[in-house]
Order: structure tokens, then sequence, then C-alpha cells
């Protein structure tokens, strides 16, 4: 693929350079492609050298020597110790600045968890917040929390707020466009809170929060073609395709878990019945609980998880019923998308040793042909969101790319960083 080609991709929502498959070339272009390069390497491979980095990357290492002074101009990155040798001059090491930090949000339905992340994921402090059907109030309520925060660490570098929301976010506008167990329409989120926080404000589906959290932080350097399910209140996907994350048309590519799997099932917050989510997702498995135990007041899937670990044989029989329909619904995802590999959050993935069994069944039977994907649970837990909208920051402002897509925002000061958090 070409430089030119790559950057259409930036601008289509290119989220991650893969090393694999980057040609690199003397244009412009290629060298913002080189300098995301060096980053990306830095991240993986941290503390490394110079030497080190011209190696690994294929660059010669007068043009390392350029990005690395740039990269630290941004600090970006920081020089630390200098490493022992046997032999021969001795190099200054290169790591991530933990010193630069986002403000995140994992935004849900019921609630929002807020927390503050460094480069290296390591979450700082975090806070969990009510959140309510009126748009305005709850975003002002995360404000408030937000900047409370931001004011207890004056002396770290605030990169900017990501935000992984339960719905689809349009690529270009960074408006939620389609929430439906949120309930909020057309509200512009992004606009409100970088208004007030004077912060650079992205946004992305949960589902493709978390694939960004694996892709940043995780273990998928070597996997080209990917879904990620989401769950929790409701059911998310995330397509990584040929070594892209795929938004589709207004970004609302990827939505399996509103395609009805049974007619007659429950009304979904869509608008349809019987919805994959209506029978998959973790308010899916409270609603099998609550059928099977009408006396009973289980309201958070934390507490059915703990029944289930207590050896609750009503709760047990509910999560498995939920692992049943998730492993079935999966048949959508293959055949539609032929991945090789399906990654699981969300909270099921805490008992996984006993319900992931059931999933995987489901999963192989359902194969039309060849051998099935793998199967596996992300890293991270309930942390791979608040990580996943870390990422979505960090990969729309660490790239020269980025930077020149939100240009505008920048001259308005909406898109600085903030050093003392005032």
């Amino acid at each position: 693929m070409s430089a030119k080609e790559r950057t259409e991709h930036v601008d289509k929502g290119f989220r991650r350079v893969d090393l694999a498959y980057v040609e690199l070339a003397s244009s412009e272009i290629a060298r913002d492609i080189n300098r995301d390069i060096v980053l990306e390497i830095v991240r993986s491979k941290q503390p490394i050298s110079r030497a080190d980095l011209s190696r690994v990357s294929g660059l010669q290492p007068s043009t390392v020597s350029n990005i690395v002074e740039q990269l630290l101009q941004e600090t970006w990155i920081v020089e630390g110790a200098v490493a022992r040798r046997p032999r021969g001059r001795r190099p200054t090491m290169l790591s991530l600045n933990d010193n630069l930090v986002m403000l995140v949000a994992d935004l849900r339905p019921r609630r929002a968890i807020l927390a503050i992340i460094d480069l290296n994921g390591r979450m700082l402090a975090h806070e969990e917040i009510s959140i309510f059907s009126d748009p305005e109030r709850s975003v002002a309520g995360m404000i408030e929390a937000m900047q409370a925060m931001r004011d207890r660490f004056p002396h770290k570098t605030f990169e900017g707020v990501g935000i992984s929301v339960p719905g689809r976010v349009h690529p270009k506008t960074n408006h939620l466009i389609h929430a439906p167990n949120l309930k909020w329409t057309d509200y512009d989120i992004k606009g409100a809170i970088q208004k007030k926080l004077r912060l650079q404000v992205e946004l992305d589906n949960d589902a493709t929060a978390c694939l960004l959290s694996e892709l940043w932080f995780g273990r998928m350097d070597k996997t080209r073609n990917a879904v990620l399910i989401s769950l929790s209140e409701g059911l998310g996907t995330a397509i990584f395709a040929n070594g892209q994350i795929v938004s589709g048309l207004n970004g609302l590519a990827g939505e399996f878990g509103h395609i009805p799997v049974d007619p007659a099932g429950p009304l979904c917050g869509c608008g349809k019945r019987g919805c994959w989510e209506t029978l998959a997702s973790s308010d899916a498995a409270l609603r099998f609980y609550s059928e099977l135990n009408p006396n009973a007041n289980v309201t958070s899937i934390q507490n059915l998880m703990h029944l289930a670990e207590e050896g609750d044989s009503l709760a047990i029989k509910a999560i498995k019923k939920q692992a049943l329909h998730l492993g079935q619904g999966l048949r959508l995802v293959t055949a539609a998308l032929s991945p090789e590999l399906i990654l699981i959050t969300g909270a099921l993935t805490t008992a996984w040793s006993t319900f992931g069994s059931i999933v995987q069944d489901e999963l192989v039977s359902g194969i039309l042909a060849g051998s099935p994907p793998r199967l596996e649970i992300t890293t991270g837990g309930e942390m791979a969101r608040l990580r996943g909208a870390a990422a979505i920051a960090l990969q729309r402002h660490s790239g020269y790319h980025s930077s020149s897509r939100r240009g505008t925002k920048d001259k308005s000061n909406a898109g600085k960083r903030s050093e003392t958090g005032n």
C-alpha cells in the first residue's frame, strides 16, 4: 500500500499503524507515518535505545534521531537511564512519558466511571457517578467530577479526554448518533465537555474502545482480523479487518447486537423484538434470573456473578442461558466476517472458567466450514473500557495526521494540553 493510500485510510478513521505492512518512503506523508511507527515501537518495547529503534523499525539512524528529538520536544517520550554495555558507547534509553495523562470516562446507561490514566495504561484515580435520562444534567456532573480529579494532579500534563459510550459515534462530527440504551437524543457530549474543561475531547463506541485498548496496551500485534464483543447493559461489537478498524458509513458498522434473532423475544431499546443483545447481554442475564426467582432483588450483574460463585443454582442457570445465547449469536459474526479471533469483554469473563466452554461449544457448532476462530477474553476486565477511552484519545492525538484534523479546534485553544489543571 502506498503512502498516499495510507493517508486516505487515516482520513477515513485509520486508528493504528500496522508495522508489518507499512512501506517506508521519503515523502512528507511517509515521515509522518515513520514518526508513528517509532512511537509505537517505544510503547511496545520500552525502555529502548535509539540504535534498537533503528534496528527494529528498519529506519536509518539519522531518521530515528530526528523523530526521537521531536517526540522528546512534544513530551510523548522521555530519556531515562543509561544502559550498561560490555563495550562501546552507553546508549540512553527511551520510554513513554508517564507524566502525560488523560481524563477518561466509561459512560453507561445508569452510571459513568471516570479515571485518570497515563500513557502506559496505569490508573491514577477513579470515581463512579450516577447518570440520568437528562443528558445536560449528567454531563454537568461528569464535568464537575472530572475537574475535581484533575485538580488533584496539578503537576501532571493532561493531553485530553477520552470517552467510551454505549452507542455509535459519527466518525466526522464525533456526535453520539445511536444509543438506544442511553436514551439520549442528538446531544453533543464532546462539545459540552470540551467547552468547560478546555481539553480536546474524543469519544467512540465502547466496543471500539475495548478493541483499541487491546491494540494499544494488549496483545494483538500479530492479528489482522478480529471482532470484539462487549457485554454490559447491551451488546456492542467492534470489527478489525485486514489490520484496520472498520467504522462503516456514519460509524454504524458492527451493530450485531441489534440483529433480531427471536421475533417473539423481549422488546429491545432500539424498538425491535428479540435482538441478540436482549438475550446475551448482562441485562439479559439479570432478566433471566428475575424470571427464575421473582422474589429476588438482584440489580447488578456483579451481584448476580457473586451469587453464582456462591453456588446459587438459579444464578448459575441464568448465566448459563446468557452464555448459550452469546455463543449462538456468534454464528452471525463468523458467517459475516470470518475473523481469526473473537474477543469477549464484560462481567461474564470474570467467570469464564465456568461458562466459557458453553460459548466455545456453540461457536464451534455454528461454523459453516473450516476451523473456528480463536475465542479469548480481553485483558484488564472492567479496566478495558477505561483504557480504551484513553486509547481513543491517544490514537487521535499522538500522530501528525490526527493533529492536522483538529487544527481548527486547536486555534480556539480547545485542544491544547493543560499542565496546571486550571
